[in-house]
Parts: structure tokens; sequence; C-alpha cells
């Protein structure tokens, strides 16, 4: 507990750190690409690059090792595939497996502008698919013996004038959802967000928002309260720390 009050007290900095380190990447990424006459691509590759949530998934590496988990429990870098039950695998972000045990498994995305109207409808499928997804192969034991793991995602959206500005929807045969209507996308990803949480396809959801002003000083917003990045940290500590104690419990036996 003492190491998480630690990480605790600093993590507001922590999080403002991997922030800034999220834009910086992502300019350097892009400016790469330009620098080597792939300018048409700059925005893709800074997608692509895998590098600039690394500041985020670092911190979130560091709540797993104060609840006492180990290094060799913690997949980053490679071996992060789990299997699947509507396809053969899929590959998380982080994912934490201890003794043949499934802990954790989390994404961490992002979307930045200019493509939000695009892109919005991609980051929906892809969160509730995988979620459905390993939901059914946990219920079909492709985990083995493992109780429920712990799933999280994770989104950074840039705050700009595409992503806060209102919304139309077409409605040619039936109405959508009222909160909908005139949603900007930040308010989309915030309706998106809690719907997830409230279906309980994922065990915590963060979304934060910031502007591409914090290369500099790594601002970032949190617009709804249930999903801030501290609840997300709590959750996932929690979690973990249950799953350690277990994990020691059956060793004293």
């Amino acid at each position: 507990m003492d190491k998480y009050a630690d990480l605790h007290k600093d993590f507001p900095f922590k999080l403002k750190e991997a922030v800034r380190s999220f834009w910086q990447t992502r300019e350097l990424q892009t400016s790469g690409q330009q620098a080597r006459g792939k300018s048409d691509q700059g925005a893709r590759s800074a997608v692509t690059g895998g590098k600039q949530m690394s500041g985020i998934v670092s911190l979130l590496i560091d709540v797993a090792r104060s609840a006492g988990l180990k290094d060799d429990a913690i997949c980053v870098s490679k071996a992060l595939q789990l299997p699947g039950y509507f396809r053969p695998t899929k590959e998380w972000d982080l994912l934490i497996v201890s003794r043949n045990q499934l802990l954790a498994a989390i994404e961490v995305k992002s979307h930045v502008g200019p493509s939000f109207g695009n892109n919005f409808n991609n980051r929906v499928e892809e969160a509730i698919g995988s979620a459905q997804d390993i939901w059914t192969a946990f219920r079909e034991k492709a985990f083995g013996l493992s109780t429920q793991p712990w799933l999280g995602y994770f989104m950074v959206l840039e705050e700009c004038e595409g992503s806060t500005r209102p919304v139309a929807v077409d409605e040619p045969h039936f109405e959508v959802f009222p909160e909908f209507k005139g949603a900007s996308y930040l308010g989309r990803y915030e309706i998106f967000c809690e719907k997830l949480l409230r279906e309980r396809l994922y065990s915590s959801v963060t979304l934060l928002t910031t502007k591409r002003s914090a290369s500099a000083d790594g601002q970032y917003s949190e617009p709804c309260a249930s999903l801030s990045a501290n609840s997300f940290v709590d959750s996932l500590w929690r979690s973990m720390s249950v799953a350690v104690g277990e994990s020691f419990h059956r060793d004293k036996k």
C-alpha cells in the first residue's frame, strides 16, 4: 500500500508527463516522415508509430508493480495476443498474466484530428467487439480456470474545434437516441465511454481530452468524473492487489 500511496501522490504530475510525451512523440513521428519525403503520410505515421501512448502504458505498469506484481507477469512489448471467440487471437496494448491466470487486459487508444468523423465509429466498433470477444472467450474457458479478468479501456482525445463543435445526425428512418442529437465528437465519446461502463463491457474506462499545446505542459481535462484516470488506476490497483493476495494465500496452503 505504501508504494501505491507514493505513486498516487505523484499521479497528477506523472499523468501530465505522459500527456506531454504523447504530443511530443507524435510531433517527432510526423516530422520524421516529412523529412523523408512522405508528408502525405505524416498524420498516419503518428498513429501507427506505436510509441505515443508509451508514457500512459508505463504509468499503468507502475500501478501493477505497486500492487505486488513482478515484471514477468506484465506483457507490454511482446506476447500480447489472447485467444478470441470470434477470431483466433486479439493483440492487446497491455496484459497481466501471472501463474497461468489472466489478470488484466487493457486497451490504450487515442484519437487526434482532423478525421474525427471517419474514425469515431471505428473506435466504437473496435472497443465493443474486443470486449464481446474476450468475455465470450472467457465464458468458453479460453483462459483455463482463470477468475474473471479486469478489462480496461483508456482513451485520449484531442480537444479542438473539430472535436467540440456540434455534429448533425442523419435520421432517414428512425430517430437516434436523444443524447446523441447535437452532441460533438467529444460528447459522443463521453456517451460511448459511459455506456461501456454501464453495460459492464469494461471494468473501468477513462476519457482524457488534451490540446496540442499540451506538448509544452502536459495539460489535460477529464470531462466526466466517472471516467477519470484516477478512478481507472484505483480500480486496477485494487483488482491486482486482490489477485496478488489470493496467490499468496494459495502458496501458503
